[in-house]
């Protein structure tokens, strides 16, 4: 359970919290570590609403990624204490460790940028409750898969825009009671 300090202090800094997740008809956000599909400019438009922020992801998305991604800070969650990222400095972009939902958002309040969740579904069901916003990409496509996006309540959340493009629709919502 995530206490309220850490969220409230990335608020009085400005930062929000928003959730990135690409969603499929029937919930699906994987199959095991793999996206079910690939939609051309879909990832563009992820790298353009995510550069400069700071991601949070489980250890298991980010495995399935196998690196940061340049232009953004990456904290990755993960329960094992002894993970880590790279051995040195030649390693490339620093990757941020925390082990439990409190230490990933007091490592956010200094980075740069809003805290970007992108997964996977454990992260996102954990943090859900304190997001300010999502930002959905909905992909007309029902694929088999074994991890599925938290459900919510659509009452508590005011959608702000829709980019509508041919295999899915982008929705930013917004939290109603912020």
């Amino acid at each position: 359970m995530l206490s309220e300090a850490p969220a409230e202090q990335l608020a009085a800094l400005g930062k929000r919290i928003i959730l990135v997740a690409a969603v499929a008809e029937n919930g699906v956000i994987g199959d095991g570590p793999d996206i079910p599909w690939r939609i051309p400019g879909e990832q563009a438009e992820f790298k353009a609403l995510t550069m400069g922020h700071t991601l949070l992801m489980g250890r298991t998305t980010f495995d399935s990624i196998g690196r940061p991604l340049p232009g953004r800070t990456t904290i990755v969650l993960t329960r094992d204490p002894s993970w880590h990222y790279g051995d040195g400095p030649d390693d490339g972009p620093l990757v941020l460790v925390a082990n439990d939902l409190d230490s990933a958002l007091s490592l956010a309040a200094g980075t740069a940028g809003d805290l970007m969740v992108v997964g996977g579904a454990q992260v996102y069901e954990a943090i859900l409750a304190y997001a300010d916003e999502q930002v959905l990409t909905r992909v007309r496509l029902a694929p088999a898969g074994d991890v599925r996006y938290p459900p919510f309540d659509p009452e508590g959340w005011q959608e702000t825009r829709r980019e509508r493009h041919e295999l899915y629709d982008r929705v930013f919502l917004r939290r109603k009671d912020r």
